[in-house]
């Protein structure tokens, strides 16, 4: 039996770093937008469920590409914080090119969160091709 678990040690170092990376990116992601879109996800607002969704789907693939391609922990951290400031410097364009994102989501606009999601995705998308080791 041990042999099978001969890399559970790695496998849980690797996945819990995963996954403080990634509740570190929707913490500071939800911190740092002024929709407050946690509350509005509890009230019922699709925009906010969509955005974040999308913003969350982004994140985690180049997370992903990183941890494939992550020659160690150390490395795989440096390239986790990267594409999280890839993400978040995506948010600050978006709002800079389009003023009114924040009061789109607020009002539940659901074409304006889709398109964000869709920006996000594709962000994420490249940016986990563009890890390449």
């Amino acid at each position: 039996m041990s042999e099978y678990l001969i890399h559970l040690q790695a496998f849980l170092q690797w996945l819990g770093l995963s996954l403080l990376l990634a509740g570190a990116f929707i913490a500071l992601y939800v911190w740092i937008t002024p929709p407050h879109e946690l509350k509005l996800i509890r009230g019922g607002n699709v925009s906010a469920a969509v955005m974040v969704g999308g913003t969350v789907l982004g994140y985690v693939l180049p997370l992903a590409s990183a941890l494939v391609h992550g020659a160690n922990l150390i490395d795989f951290l440096i390239w986790g914080v990267i594409a999280m400031l890839v993400q978040l410097a995506l948010y600050l364009v978006m709002r800079l090119a389009y003023p009114k994102l924040t009061q789109d989501i607020v009002e539940d606009r659901v074409s304006v969160a889709i398109l964000a999601a869709a920006l996000a995705l594709a962000t994420g998308i490249l940016n986990a091709a563009s890890m390449v080791g």
